[in-house]
């Protein structure tokens, strides 16, 4: 590496357990809602990249699945995906809501098997007293030679933010940025309205749809004033296609708006989406069926 190079720039995997908090961890730091926020565990299929500039700096995260244990396959594909992006990185931000046990942490230190630098980011505090937030603290304090840094953290407050920025970048290797600093993430659109869509779904149904639940990008039309999106959600049961139309089809329109509302947020312009309901039995079952779903196991 040139040592006249100035600036720091490198991947960051943002790990932990399902619904630690992960998504709405990363839209606060690029102020954009990118990443896919559920109260579903397990909404988060895929890694992403999110790209955020500290300064000068360049910080990719890369946003994953929650590490857990499942014989489901679509399972062991997330659970695939968190592993690559911890050995694939150069640096750890593990999310640890305040109120969860040290087991979590535990199967982390045992599942990072290159023993990749980490920072513990202590979420969720503003639930709890700062007697709770130093307790916890100080059960962490045993590992405190495997972490660099430990951090209480909450989205709520603004000066964390660059204290947290600048920690990280701190500990991230001298490099020019590796992508345009105007972007906000390396996927496409099509996978970001996916995303839009699945997170729809489970806001605007109850929790009888599984997270299995999918969505296939069929079409996008980028017009000067408007998208045209047509997409279908995938699901696996005829009774879970009766639920996500709803009666005289309410169901199906209330998702229909709020996936809109998120896409127009994040293009800046209109968006005509027409949705269709598939059922696909037993698609997440096997290998297959999740290929054709863009989740290829023997890819991991």
């Amino acid at each position: 590496m040139d040592k006249n190079i100035k600036t720091k720039c490198g991947f960051v995997a943002v790990v932990g357990r399902p619904n630690a908090g992960k998504s709405s961890l990363l839209n606060w730091i690029i102020g954009e809602k990118v990443a896919m926020v559920s109260h579903k565990a397990n909404a988060t299929r895929k890694r992403s990249n999110i790209i955020a500039m500290n300064g000068d700096d360049q910080i990719i995260f890369v946003d994953t699945p929650g590490i857990h244990e499942s014989e489901k396959l679509i399972n062991q594909f997330m659970l695939d995906e968190a592993l690559k992006a911890i050995g694939d990185c150069d640096l750890i931000v593990f999310l640890a809501p305040v109120t969860d046990k040290l087991t979590h942490y535990e199967s982390f230190l045992e599942k990072n098997k290159k023993n990749t630098p980490h920072i513990v980011l202590l979420t969720k505090i503003d639930m709890v007293s700062n007697e709770e937030i130093l307790a916890k603290s100080s059960e962490y304090a045993k590992y405190s030679d495997k972490y660099i840094a430990m951090m209480p953290i909450t989205i709520k407050k603004s000066s964390d933010l660059k204290y947290l920025l600048d920690l990280i970048c701190k500990n991230l290797p001298y490099s020019p940025p590796l992508f345009d600093t105007e972007i906000l993430t390396t996927d496409n659109l099509r996978d970001i309205y996916k995303e839009f869509i699945r997170e729809a779904v489970f806001e605007k149904i109850s929790d009888e749809i599984p997270y299995e639940a999918d969505v296939k990008i069929d079409k996008i039309e980028e017009k000067p004033n408007v998208d045209v999106i047509r997409a279908t959600i995938i699901v696996e049961k005829d009774s879970q296609k009766g639920m996500i139309i709803g009666k005289n089809a309410e169901a199906i329109k209330r998702i229909g708006k709020a996936a809109r509302e998120k896409i127009e947020k994040l293009s800046q312009k209109k968006a005509y989406l027409e949705l269709f309901v598939s059922v696909k039995k037993g698609w997440s079952k096997n290998k297959e069926g999740l290929k054709n779903m863009g989740y290829d196991i023997d890819a991991n």
